[in-house]
């Protein structure tokens, strides 16, 4: 085999009250990379196109061919290399995990060109090697969703503990992308190094209540538990408009509205596909309206997406989202 090419959904995580340890893939959005093998040992960038020029092409500081040189170093290859093309299917610094996106497709391109076999969880500790260079810390909240592509807990990155949770229903999730950026790394410096007792609590029983509502199928509590007292707080004043737009889309009939990731992405639960459609638009007219910013809005089914390699052919137009 001398190229494979591997699609890596991006996802919306901490899901409100799960900071760093919830996640889910989100269909259609996400990157591809294209990984062939060379007589060279390491691993270099031949191309990259939808980044407009903003990510680097040395291989030890892009988070795809970090993450690729992990698959090699795990599999011990020192006789041969790799040489990968990246393209960007997504926005950078959205909230939706574009480097994790990019580390997971890299990882389970240079895995299956080498016919190296590794296991899930041999595949998320290469692909967090890329992440951690993105963000500066190890967390897998959309390493793991991407790699995955179903709702999970991860319970540790290091060592790989990763739940799959169930999806009740039709449980789908309205997004809002506005034309604004948040460095995850700035936002991550945001949140302090302490947290009051108190918080903590109730945010452990947020979190323990949305996991009952899942496999309870419980929309009420659900709906209850989809509060976040720890990231949010700190992080929404940072994205212009943010409490209208969340009160649109809970007008709208949304479950439970908040932040992806560091934002500025923002995201909702809904019952249905048909509720987040209209929860996505409701969320999108009110940021066009008493914003003044455009963004882009789509909705997707919650657990439905998974990084995987792509046949001949596949997802060779345009790319899914700019």
């Amino acid at each position: 085999m001398t190229a494979v090419r591997a699609f890596a959904p991006a996802s919306v995580s901490n899901v409100t009250c799960g900071f760093d340890i919830l996640g889910f893939g989100v269909e259609s959005l996400g990157d591809v990379v294209e990984a062939e093998t060379t007589n060279d040992p390491g691993v270099i960038i031949t191309d990259i196109r939808g980044d407009r020029g903003r990510l680097p092409h040395d291989p030890h500081l892009n988070t795809a061919s970090i993450a690729a040189q992990a698959v090699l170093d795990r599999l011990e290859i020192t006789d041969r290399g790799l040489a990968i093309a990246i393209d960007k299917r997504m926005p950078l610094s959205r909230g939706l995990g574009s480097s994790a996106a990019s580390a997971v497709a890299a990882t389970v391109a240079a895995d299956a060109v080498l016919d190296g076999g590794l296991s899930t969880d041999e595949l998320l500790l290469c692909a967090i090697e890329g992440e951690r260079a993105a963000s500066g810390s190890v967390h897998a909240d959309n390493v793991a969703p991407s790699l995955w592509g179903s709702l999970v807990l991860v319970r540790s990155a290091i060592p790989p503990d990763i739940i799959e949770l169930p999806v009740p229903g039709e449980l789908s999730c309205a997004l809002l992308q506005p034309r604004i950026e948040v460095r995850t790394h700035e936002s991550r410096t945001l949140l302090g190094d302490t947290l009051p007792l108190s918080s903590a609590v109730t945010q452990w029983a947020n979190v323990a209540g949305l996991i009952a509502a899942l496999y309870r199928e419980d929309w009420d509590l659900l709906q209850r538990s989809l509060v976040d007292v720890v990231a949010e707080p700190k992080r929404a004043p940072a994205i212009p408009g943010f409490e209208r737009v969340k009160a649109a889309a809970l007008e709208s009939g949304a479950l439970g509205c908040g932040l992806s990731g560091s934002g500025p992405a923002i995201f909702a639960l809904c019952r249905t596909l048909a509720g987040a459609r209209a929860t996505s638009l409701a969320m999108h007219e009110t940021f066009r309206d008493e914003i003044g910013i455009e963004s882009q809005h789509f909705a997707t089914r919650v657990g439905t997406a998974a990084a995987h390699v792509l046949e001949k052919g596949e997802l060779e137009s345009e790319p899914c989202a700019s």
